[in-house]
């Protein structure tokens, strides 16, 4: 399955593909930013919930709780309540979610961003206790005014180190802080499907939000059309762990209390696409912290992240793979011998089944690593393998021939790459990523 995204809460439709393409799939959206609520409304989430159930409960306690308290002996109620019994389901132990959350829930916050166009919010993950916290590009993409809520309560400024629009990560520094938790993160590489996940966020400015669900599938290739309109495609951590607008850049983690990947989109409503829902429908989709962690640290070190080059610009081939119709004279791919019309059927042991896959496929290896590619003819057949040391470029913005980053822009029908004019994530700049 090779998922198009759109991002929220915008909303807008996935970008089709070229001449060659698979069919598009299912459209997904980012989980966040969700516009924040209004300050008048703004109360914990403890207490919303608290409201809700309350009145309820109170409605029910005013009809057959009034029957049973009536049929009573001298008003005194017939039921009875009994001490919680002590054990797993009520103490914090490790390897429960209880556990996982009280964990990853302090170093967790709220990213609320205002700007000129309005506002979004999300949440991060505390990589620091000086305040590096980890997020995803897009929750921070506005280049507005930002506020953070931390887990006590506490509210500071802080502003944006780097982002890596590629992999929709961003770094951003708290103002005036230190002694904070910082969370601890595991190895997505060593998940295994039906492992239990917790994640935790602030969904639709419900702040400390904790769900829990299974990793549902591995190396889900999954693509979204950025807030400036550039290709964001990864190797993606499917869960049902419920993760809403708002939930975007907050922490998906094992039962160990361990991030192991960054929660940054959903498919939301039957199809995706314009007026769907937004609501959760238990397919969430979170980037594997192997590649969080190598993206945040760069970031943090010299204020950018790199990202692989295959050096290649192709096509969805007629049988599935990926169809080379470009190679970059000098490029990772041209050194190693791939040739133009050539198909690429793997990489590693993991198979190609369109060119976005490889894309994504590429993009979870870090730039100047050796990957052995499965190399077959213009049909797929005669395969033989290829060990390709992969290229490294800066991951920044795509820029226009005048410098400045392009605004969303609706799909070119002369251009075979659904993002025209612009970079794709990981081959060179100038480059489309379906040809054209």
């Amino acid at each position: 399955m090779r998922p198009d995204e759109t991002p929220a809460p915008h909303n807008a439709d996935a970008a089709q593909h070229g001449p060659g393409a698979t069919p598009a799939g299912p459209a997904f959206q980012h989980t966040a930013p969700a516009p924040p609520p209004p300050k008048s409304r703004r109360v914990s989430s403890g207490i919303v919930a608290a409201a809700l159930i309350a009145g309820l409960v109170g409605g029910a306690a005013g009809t057959g709780g009034g029957y049973l308290l009536a049929q009573g002996t001298g008003g005194t109620s017939p039921l009875s309540q009994q001490d919680p019994v002590q054990g797993q389901q009520v103490s914090s132990q490790t390897g429960t979610a209880q556990f996982a959350a009280e964990k990853v829930s302090a170093s967790t916050v709220d990213i609320s961003v205002k700007s000129r166009t309005g506002g979004s919010e999300g949440t991060g993950v505390v990589l620091t206790a000086d305040g590096y916290v980890l997020t995803n590009n897009h929750v921070v993409a506005d280049q507005g005014e930002i506020t953070v809520t931390l887990s006590d309560g506490r509210k500071t400024s802080a502003k944006v180190v780097g982002t890596a629009p590629s992999y929709d990560l961003a770094v951003i520094k708290l103002d005036q802080v230190d002694g904070l938790v910082p969370a601890q993160l595991g190895k997505s590489s060593a998940l295994k499907v039906g492992q239990p996940v917790v994640a935790i966020g602030s969904p639709l400015g419900l702040e400390g939000t904790v769900t829990s669900g299974i990793v549902s599938a591995m190396d889900r290739t999954v693509e979204v059309s950025g807030d400036n309109g550039e290709a964001v495609v990864y190797n993606g951590i499917q869960t049902d762990a419920s993760i809403n607008p708002g939930n975007s850049g907050g922490p998906l983690v094992n039962l160990d209390g361990q991030v192991i990947g960054i929660n940054s989109s959903i498919l939301s409503g039957q199809g995706g696409g314009r007026g769907s829902s937004a609501g959760n429908i238990g397919l969430g989709f979170a980037i594997p912290v192997d590649t969080a962690a190598r993206v945040a640290d760069e970031i943090i070190a010299k204020g950018v992240a790199t990202k692989p080059q295959l050096g290649v610009t192709g096509t969805d081939g007629v049988e599935g793979h990926a169809t080379v119709s470009q190679v970059v004279a000098g490029g990772a791919a041209d050194k190693a011998g791939i040739k133009e019309g050539e198909t690429i059927l793997k990489v590693g042991d993991k198979s190609v089944t369109a060119f976005t896959d490889l894309m994504a496929q590429i993009g979870a290896h870090a730039p100047g690593s050796k990957v052995t590619l499965t190399v077959g003819d213009s049909r797929g057949e005669n395969p033989r393998q290829v060990e390709v040391t992969l290229g490294s470029v800066e991951d920044r913005a795509p820029q226009t021939t005048s410098g400045e980053t392009p605004q969303q822009q609706s799909p070119n029908p002369q251009q075979q790459s659904p993002y025209p004019q612009q970079q794709s994530p990981y081959w060179p700049e100038g480059e489309l990523p379906y040809g054209g």
